[in-house]
C-alpha cells in the first residue's frame, strides 16, 4: 500500500436523493482515486442504481461489512447489503432511507475512530430522514459528538475555494441566538477556526467577526452585543495572534471578504453565513466538520430530492469536498 496516500472512508448519502449518483462520479473519478484510496461505505446495489442514473461505470473490488479491508492501493467498496434500492422511493421521506445512511455513517465513522482511515467524506444527507431513523439525531456534529464520544470543541464549516465561513451558533431557533452569544463561545469558535483553517493548509487566516445586530449594533442603538461581547473577543483573538477584526455589520462584510480583505468570516448564526454562502457558489460550497481528530468532509448543498435518480445533479462540490477532505488528511499523516 501507497504510505504517502491518504485514505478516506467515503459513505454513500440518503439513498432517496442525490448522494448514490454524486458517489458514483467521485467513485469513477481518476483524478479523485489517484489522490486518495477511497473506501466506499453502502449497499453495491443503491451504488449500481446511482451509476445508471449518473451515466458511469463503477467497478470496485467488495467486501462485506466486518471483513478486513484488503491492503492494496485501489478503492475498494464495503458492501452494507442493507437496502434494496427498488423499494425505495425517489425523492420521498422514508424510514429504509434514514436506516440506511444512518448504518453508512456510523460505519465510516467506526472506520475513523478505529484508525483505519484518515478521514470521512459521504454525499449529502437528509436530516428528515435522518430522524425517521434515530429520531435524537439533531445534526453531523450533535451526533459524531455523542457516536465517538468527543469532548472538544467542534463546528461546522461552509468553504469556497478562497472563503470560509464560521459560525457560533449553528442548528438552533433564532429566538435562542442572542443568549448564546458569549465571550466564552465567541472566543471557542474564533480559536476553532484559526486552528481548523491552519489544519487546511492557511499559513495565517485572516477572520473577519461579522456583527450580531444590525450595523454591528450602531453603537448600542440597536443592542449591545456587538460592543460588550464582540469587541473584547476580538481584541483578546488579536493578543493570543489571531489575525481577527470586527465586528463589521453582516450585510457588507462578505463583500470585504470576497474582495480579498478576509479569508473567513465567523457569523453568529446559520443563516447570517449560509445565505451569503450559497448565494455566492451553492454548486461549489463544502462542509467541513471541524475540530475532530480526522476531518470530514460533504457537499454544502442538500439532498436535492426534486432531481434525485434524474443524473443531473452537479458534482462540483462533492468533488471539492473530496480534494479538502484529501489535503487535510494527507497533512495529519505527515504531521503524525
Amino acid at each position: 500500500m501507497d504510505a504517502s496516500r491518504p485514505v478516506l472512508a467515503h459513505v454513500i448519502g440518503c439513498p432517496a436523493g442525490i448522494g448514490p449518483e454524486l458517489s458514483a462520479r467521485i467513485l469513477s473519478d481518476s483524478d479523485i482515486n489517484a489522490a486518495a484510496r477511497i473506501i466506499a461505505i453502502g449497499d453495491a446495489r443503491v451504488l449500481a442504481a446511482g451509476a445508471r442514473a449518473a451515466g458511469v461505470t463503477v467497478s470496485l473490488p467488495t467486501i462485506g461489512d466486518g471483513d478486513p479491508i484488503p491492503a492494496s492501493n485501489g478503492p475498494v467498496l464495503i458492501d452494507m447489503a442493507h437496502l434494496d434500492p427498488a423499494t425505495i422511493r425517489p425523492g420521498e421521506l422514508q424510514k429504509p432511507a434514514g436506516d440506511a445512511a444512518m448504518a453508512n455513517f456510523r460505519k465510516g465513522l467506526a472506520l475513523a475512530k478505529a484508525g483505519l482511515v484518515d478521514g470521512v467524506t459521504f454525499s449529502p444527507f437528509n436530516k428528515a430522514s435522518m430522524r425517521l431513523s434515530y429520531p435524537a439525531y439533531e445534526d453531523e456534529v450533535v451526533f459524531m459528538n455523542e457516536f465517538l464520544d468527543f469532548k472538544g470543541t467542534a463546528s461546522e464549516f461552509n468553504i469556497l475555494p478562497d472563503l470560509w465561513n464560521a459560525r457560533v451558533t449553528s442548528h438552533v431557533p433564532i429566538s435562542g441566538v442572542a443568549a448564546l452569544i458569549t465571550a466564552e463561545n465567541v472566543t471557542r469558535a474564533l480559536r476553532l477556526t484559526d486552528q481548523a483553517m491552519r489544519a487546511a493548509g492557511w499559513s495565517r487566516p485572516r477572520i473577519a467577526v461579522a456583527g450580531l445586530n444590525p450595523h454591528a449594533g450602531d453603537g448600542g442603538n440597536f443592542g449591545r452585543e456587538d460592543i460588550d461581547v464582540l469587541e473584547p473577543v476580538v481584541a483578546a483573538g488579536q493578543r493570543e495572534g489571531i489575525a481577527c477584526a470586527g465586528p463589521f455589520p453582516s450585510d457588507t462584510v462578505f463583500v470585504r471578504a470576497r474582495k480579498g480583505e478576509f479569508d473567513a468570516v465567523l457569523t453568529m448564526y446559520h443563516d447570517q453565513g449560509q445565505i451569503a454562502m450559497k448565494l455566492i457558489g451553492f454548486d461549489q460550497g463544502v462542509t467541513v466538520l471541524g475540530g475532530y481528530p480526522f476531518p470530514i468532509a460533504t457537499a454544502a448543498h442538500g439532498s436535492a430530492y426534486d432531481i434525485a435518480g434524474k443524473g443531473i445533479a452537479n458534482p462540483d462540490a462533492m468533488r471539492n469536498a473530496m480534494g479538502i477532505a484529501t489535503r487535510m488528511a494527507a497533512a495529519r499523516r505527515r504531521a503524525a
